[in-house]
Parts: C-alpha cells; structure tokens; sequence
C-alpha cells in the first residue's frame, strides 16, 4: 500500500465540523500506520482545483453532516472522475433523508417504529398546539424527536410528557425544515457497522450504547465517560444475529456501498428496530465503528485500506 496516495476530506460547513476534523484526523493516522500516504483536506472552493492539480489514487469522506452525507461531494467526485470510498449519491440522499429510509425498510417488512414525518410549515399553517395533540393522539407517549435529516444526534429529544412536546419541536426544527416524530422503543440501543467484502456486505459485532442519563445526545456520544459501551453488544446471540441481519438489509435495500452503520434497538423480545443508516460514520475517539472493527479483530488502517483499493479497482 506505501505507493497509493489519499486524500481524506473532513470537517465543511456543517453542525457536524468539529467531529469530522476528529474523524479526519483518526482515519489519517490510521490510514498512515499502515503505509498509505495521506492529505488531509477540507471540504471547501479549493478542493476542485486540489484534485485536479494534485490527482489522489481515491478519496476518503469523512464528512458528517450535510453535503458530506447527502451524495453532494460524491456527485462532485463522480464528475470529475475521482475514485472515493463509500456510497454513490443517489443512495446517499435516500439514506441521508430518514423518513424515506425508514420507508424503504418498512415496505420490505423490516421493523421501525411507527412515525410522522412534518415540515415546520404545517405547524405554522394549522396550528402547532392543533398538531402537536394529534401526534401524540396518533402515536401515544414516549416519543423520540428529531430532524429528519442530519446526523450526531443534533436537535434529537426524548419526551415522556406532552407538556414537553412544544420545547422540543423547537430544538428538532432548529436543525432542519422537517422533524421526524417516531414511538419510542424501550430496550437496548446497538449500533452495526457493515463493510463489503469480497463475498458480500459483513456485519461486524453490535456495539452497545448505554448513556448515562439514558439519552444517546450529542453530548453523549462526544464527551468521554458519559456513555459506556460494549463491543460486542452484551445481548442474546439471537439478538445480535437478528440485529446483524437487519444492518445488512438495510445496506443492501438502500444500496449502499463499501461502509455504513445502522442504528437500532433490540426490544425486550430480542427484535431490532432500524431507526436510521449512516454512509458516513463517525471515526472519533468514542465512535461506534472503530469500536465494532477492534471488536471483529480488525484495524481501522487495514479496513480502509482494503475500501480504498476497492474503490479504486471500480475505477479501472
């Protein structure tokens, strides 16, 4: 691998900069331990001219948030000809946009909780108090909240009582146009990372996610010591089996590539509940993904690299 050359992109515009900068970061220590030449660029007006002067073998998008996730760099790296790792644009959107990810699920019988899906204009036009009562007439209590697109937990609420309803949609909408109201299932939260591999996508073992004060956040999941994690997931091995199962399903259904992470909850009758897919896993110091690769007995370096000659093998 010491003569293939990447360039990683990390950090952009989004909510999301400071965790791709460490995710950047990590995948290129990584990537460097194993012999591959690595750039670090951002995701900014210089990068058109950086890959045409400079010509990397491939790509590695390690951004979050945004155009990192919703297939706008790859469409870029797809016209210019690039090679990069990871998922093409037009799986990219349907998995960046939850609500027709989580339909997409459903149709193929895959377990989801139940949930609406509203703009912030019909809270406007008919009345958010209106609205607000008809949701939890629909779906009952506890409710999950968040923007339905995006990434990091941003915006993401729990609420038990519906005098809480209000603050919340507030939050979710402060991150995106839309929110996405799902029932919220009791259990144990997983999180399972697929890599392709010559023989198909492979799940790697569930890793599980207890936070502190219950609630997976942003603070939860980037401040160390506020969550515990096990990897792999201390459930029953038909659990994680059937959690495993779910994870490539909705890899495959989406038709993602290379990598993804699929979150979820295992109810307390052993079933996995798909409540999102992510093209772009986080790599930091408390992320999910280079935990499920230590955990398979894997180094991230070893597994990246492996993406990278695939992607640019596709390229020949």
């Amino acid at each position: 691998m010491s003569d293939r050359w990447v360039a990683v992109l990390a950090g952009g515009l989004s909510h999301e900069r400071e965790v791709s900068l460490r995710s950047g970061r990590r995948l290129s220590a990584a990537l460097r331990s194993v012999g591959v030449t690595v750039a670090e660029w951002d995701a900014d007006a210089r990068l058109l001219s950086r890959l045409e002067q400079e010509r990397p073998d491939a790509v590695v998008v390690a951004l979050h948030g945004g155009e990192g996730e919703n297939g706008a760099v790859q469409a870029v790296l797809d016209m210019v000809g690039v090679p990069y790792v990871g998922t093409g644009p037009h799986a990219c959107r349907r998995a960046w946009d939850k609500p027709t990810a989580k339909a997409e699920l459903a149709r193929s019988g895959l377990a989801t909780p139940d949930w609406v899906a509203l703009p912030h204009a019909t809270f406007r036009e008919l009345g958010a108090q209106a609205v607000l009562d008809a949701l939890v007439a629909k779906l009952g209590l506890p409710l999950m909240l968040k923007p339905d697109q995006g990434g990091s937990a941003l915006g993401a609420h729990v609420v038990r009582d519906a005098a809480e309803l209000p603050a919340a949609m507030v939050g979710a909408l402060s991150y995106g146009d839309a929110v996405l109201v799902e029932q919220l299932v009791e259990g144990t939260e997983v999180a399972i990372t697929v890599i392709d591999g010559p023989d198909g996508p492979e799940a790697l073992p569930a890793v599980q996610i207890e936070p502190a004060d219950g609630v997976y956040d942003y603070t939860a999941r980037y401040t160390a010591g506020l969550t515990s994690y096990h990897a792999p997931a201390e459930v029953p091995a038909e659990a994680a089996a059937a959690a495993g199962e779910l994870a490539i399903a909705a890899h495959r259904l989406l038709g993602l590539r290379d990598v993804s992470r699929t979150d979820a909850i295992i109810d307390r009758d052993g079933t996995p509940h798909f409540l999102e897919v992510n093209v772009s896993p986080g790599l930091t110091e408390t992320s999910l993904l280079p935990m499920a690769v230590e955990a398979a007995g894997r180094s991230l370096g070893e597994v990246f690299a492996t993406l990278v000659e695939r992607a640019i093998a596709r390229s020949r």
